[in-house]
């Protein structure tokens, strides 16, 4: 990848497509202003264009017509988000108008951005580096409100700090292991214990910020919750109540699902993929085996099982068998139709899994649905307070586990007696990969491969 030239002043629209109330159409680059002053005009003409100062003005087209009315905002370099000269345009949110005071920007000497070329050009430029750079995305992209929180943290720089901090005890950790090294009658040892228990120290760090990976996976992704259990239990009834629509056929035929069927929902501030399943029964049926063998799969993949069970029936051999399967599993067992008479024996449940959660409702009724809800949230959501930061994108995640996986190298090699310079060399390794991490290391592809996620006009 070569890096378009940072020499050129670049247009886009920052809007999302479609029509609304505003569009905003942003230049940045040294040009920025006097391209805009081809299209726009203020309607004080002694109105002077100063930096952070919206002023009232029109579009006008090469006709010397007017087409729109717009505010003009100016960023003076280095103050801006790019740190070059950047004017924002906003007019009316018609797909026409925008495009044609985009057309008539490049006219008159702007070039079409790339995706992700403004926030490229901040990092160029040295504004962020490449943790905010994904941050950003991140935000724009937000499923959630934990995500967008975290993101924004992630912009304004924590993520990096710590990474920063780490860093700099991780060159301190060598400094000092090559003085003992290279100086060793100079007072300036450490202990063989004292180096393990830093490389342990930064080790752990890194595990533990690599495996919050897992909750930006939900966070980002949202958690998939398989509902699964034998057939005409009511899973298609509790779907359609957690949807909030009649999305699956209920039937009182058994068998009615023969394929999952999947919705995201929202719950609070959880996105929440929920998959109905087929009936998890031996069958003869070639389209219902496939069913069955589909959902077995799914429920095995998915990040928890709601299990029904149907409260108005005896417990049969096939309940008691999925019991046995799946309830020591992150799931959460549903007693469906306690509209009617109980005729399950609890006892017998709690005794095949004695920690078994539980929850009574009535899918049909609407019975302590909203029980569920906030039970689905506790149980199978990640929650912000458990993560002092959350890495949110794989890659970050490669790198730190190279990292922890180049400390526990240089641990293990200290503890079999090997020499310094072996263990000195393995720490030495994640500096170029904590360079990567940052953006400090400019790898092209990488690059590429985060800035072509973006939209085009940010």
């Amino acid at each position: 990848m070569s890096f378009p030239s940072l020499d050129e002043t670049i247009i886009a629209v920052s809007t999302p497509p479609g029509i609304g109330g505003l569009g905003i159409v942003r230049l940045s680059g040294r040009r920025a202003l006097s391209i805009a002053g081809r299209i726009f005009k203020p309607r004080r003409k002694t109105s002077r264009i100063q930096a952070r100062r919206a002023v009232l003005g029109d579009l006008y087209g090469p006709d010397g017509r007017k087409y729109d009315e717009a505010f003009l905002t100016y960023f003076k370099a280095p103050h801006s988000y790019t740190r070059e000269d950047v004017v924002e345009l906003s007019c009316h949110g018609s797909p026409a108008v925008i495009e044609e005071t985009v057309r008539l920007g490049i006219v008159a000497g702007a070039r079409h951005a790339h995706p992700g070329e403004f926030t490229l050009r901040a990092y160029l430029r040295g504004r962020i580096d490449i943790l905010q750079a994904e941050a950003v995305q991140s935000l724009i992209s937000a499923t959630s409100l934990s995500q967008a929180r975290i993101s924004y943290g992630q912009v304004e720089g924590g993520l990096s700090s710590k990474i920063a901090v780490f860093r700099e005890k991780t060159v301190n950790l060598l400094a000092r292991v090559e003085a003992r090294l290279e100086f060793p009658d100079e007072g300036l040892s450490i202990s063989d214990r004292q180096i393990e228990d830093l490389l342990q120290e930064e080790a752990d760090f890194v595990e533990k910020l690599a495996a919050s990976h897992e909750a930006g996976r939900l966070m980002t992704e949202g958690s998939t919750l398989a509902i699964a259990g034998r057939t005409n239990v009511g899973k298609s009834t509790l779907f359609n109540a957690l949807a909030g629509k009649d999305r699956a056929i209920v039937t009182p035929y058994p068998g009615t699902t023969r394929d999952y069927l999947q919705e995201k929902i929202r719950i609070d501030n959880a996105l929440i993929n929920i998959v109905d399943l087929a009936g998890l029964v031996k069958t003869s049926h070639p389209i219902e085996k496939e069913g069955v063998r589909r959902s077995r799969e799914l429920a095995l993949r998915a990040d928890g099982i709601l299990l029904v069970l149907d409260a108005s029936r005896k417990e049969s051999r096939q309940d008691l068998d999925l019991i046995k399967a799946y309830g020591r599993r992150n799931t959460l067992i549903i007693l469906n139709k306690i509209d009617l008479p109980r005729k399950i024996d609890m006892a017998k449940i709690r005794e095949l899994v004695r920690k078994a959660r539980i929850l009574e409702l009535s899918a049909l009724k609407g019975l302590n649905l909203q029980n569920l809800r906030k039970k689905i949230v506790s149980l199978f959501s990640p929650q912000e307070k458990e993560w002092e930061e959350v890495i949110l994108h794989s890659r970050q995640k490669m790198i730190l586990e190279q990292v922890r996986d180049c400390l526990a190298a240089a641990h293990r090699l200290l503890e079999e007696g090997h020499g310094d310079e072996l263990c000195a060399e393995e720490i030495r390794k994640t500096l170029p990969l904590l360079g990567q991490l940052t953006g400090e290391i400019k790898v092209d592809e990488v690059i590429k491969s985060i800035f072509d996620r973006f939209c085009i006009g940010k």
